[in-house]
């Protein structure tokens, strides 16, 4: 029973050390098969997971991992965006002489990083697949050397995320300094007695947690590295961080505040809430100053940060499964959207301004129609899952009282709509000089449209996560 949390986290680690093995005797050509083999690992994984669906709560390792159901929605989230991406890499490396079978490896390792991260039950385990994840994660982002835009976009992940690592570690010995405990239920407990003395060591800790979480999520003041990195990463890595890396970096803030932290609630709700607010404003108003379709998606994930905060501080029998759903919509919308980008970045090269997609869906009115369900979904527009994920955020967050920093999600959606209508009217009415079509690839296409059902189908399905409590 201890190995249960686990099963998913092994699966995707023994995968990526045998396609490691593969790739030291495969002989040079073609990574094909090291897709397809990935892509069976994340098959695994998946079936694995599916199968501990009605498992949990599932401690192990002296509770150190626990399986329940919110480590099953979030493992189910990481593994469709590493699916996701495994789709679109292969004809996108491939176009740029950078098919190498290590790539996939490192995806396979920094995913079985994220569901690690999604059943930590302790600060220690924390920081280990924070550390598991960050590492490939930096390699891919410069994996399209030698470009510099991609060297530049990993030496400045490496060095702010060590600076996010270093925060951590510390936040953890200072809070251990004061408890004695690094188990999140046992710091709950202790919260619930606390030594006066001590407290200030647990506050200060809690509060470099959260700088450090926050920098994985992305959220205001400690975003800064995001534009570059995801426009410098590869275009499929970026799709990855967006979707899979939020997800991960969300579980373990969630397990953080609503478990450990939770008799805190009143201290760092406020923060919290502020952190939130400061998101979802820069967020948005920076992304309609952006006249490149990456750049312009960067500042999107950081306005959604604010909106999953946002969910953190709600009602907690609606907060947890409106973050878990939300996660879930925002995947499906943002892997399809660079489904779409990916397709536009043919063999003849990369230009992601808005100028590049002008016209396109008059002679490709599919990818003009996929791209213009994912930007509604990413506006909220029902019925697609993005507006039943915003209602279910700010439904909880109204209940609570965080009336103010709904009105404000609200006002930043009115405004989200400007710069995602823009790629739609750029695609739709633009006049291309000249014409860039999209490449015609089958894995990217079948991305498009397992997206597409993902986002329309999903919001009718919102109800499979009532109850889902840490």
């Amino acid at each position: 029973m201890m190995w249960t949390p686990l099963w998913p986290t092994i699966v995707l680690t023994a995968g990526a050390l045998g396609l490691l093995l593969v790739e030291a005797f495969r002989r040079p050509g073609s990574a094909h098969g090291m897709a397809w083999g990935a892509l069976g690992i994340t098959g695994a994984g998946l079936g694995v997971t599916l199968a501990l669906a009605g498992e949990g709560p599932v401690e192990g390792f002296h509770r150190m991992v626990v399986w329940d159901r919110p480590a099953f929605w979030f493992s189910l989230a990481v593994l469709l965006g590493t699916g996701m991406a495994i789709l679109l890499s292969r004809h996108y490396l491939a176009d740029r002489g950078l098919e190498r079978g290590e790539y996939y490896a490192l995806l396979l390792l920094a995913s079985a990083g994220m569901l690690l991260m999604a059943v930590a039950g302790d600060l220690l385990i924390v920081f280990l697949a924070l550390e598991w994840l960050s590492f490939p994660l930096y390699v891919l982002t410069g994996f399209a050397r030698p470009r510099a835009e991609s060297e530049e976009a990993a030496l400045k992940y490496f060095l702010l995320g060590a600076f996010a690592s270093a925060f951590l570690v510390f936040g953890i010995a200072l809070i251990f300094a004061g408890t004695g405990v690094t188990n999140l239920r046992d710091l709950a407990a202790w919260l619930e007695r606390p030594d006066p003395a001590a407290r200030p060591l647990v506050w200060i800790g809690g509060a470099l947690l959260l700088v450090a979480l926050g920098f994985k999520v992305a959220a205001v003041p400690f975003h800064l590295w995001t534009p570059d990195v995801y426009e410098g990463a590869p275009t499929p890595v970026t799709g990855f961080m967006a979707a899979a890396t939020k997800t991960a970096a969300i579980a373990a803030l969630a397990r953080v505040l609503l478990v450990g932290l939770a008799p805190a609630t009143a201290l760092w709700a406020g923060p919290l809430a502020w952190m939130a607010a400061a998101t979802m404003l820069v967020g948005n108003i920076v992304a309609l100053m952006q006249f490149d379709f990456k750049r312009m998606m960067a500042y999107s994930s950081i306005a959604h940060a604010g909106y999953l905060l946002l969910g953190l501080l709600g009602e907690p029998s609606l907060a947890l499964p409106g973050v878990v759903f939300y996660l879930l919509a925002y995947a499906f919308a943002t892997l399809g959207a660079f489904a779409v980008a990916v397709s536009m970045a043919g063999p003849e090269g990369e230009d992601h301004s808005f100028e590049a997609y002008a016209g396109v869906a008059r002679r490709a009115p599919g990818m003009g129609a996929a791209m213009a369900l994912f930007m509604l979904s990413l506006i909220g527009v029902p019925p697609t899952a993005g507006f039943f994920a915003k209602l279910l955020l700010f439904a909880a967050a109204w209940q609570a009282g965080w009336t103010a920093l709904v009105l404000i999600g609200v006002i930043t959606t009115v405004i989200s709509a400007y710069f995602y209508l823009r790629v739609v009217v750029a695609m739709w009415m633009g006049r291309p000089e000249p014409l860039r079509l999209p490449a015609r690839y089958p894995w990217v296409r079948a991305s498009v449209v397992i997206s597409g059902l993902g986002t329309l189908l999903l919001g009718f399905l919102w109800f499979l996560l009532r109850g889902v409590t840490l």
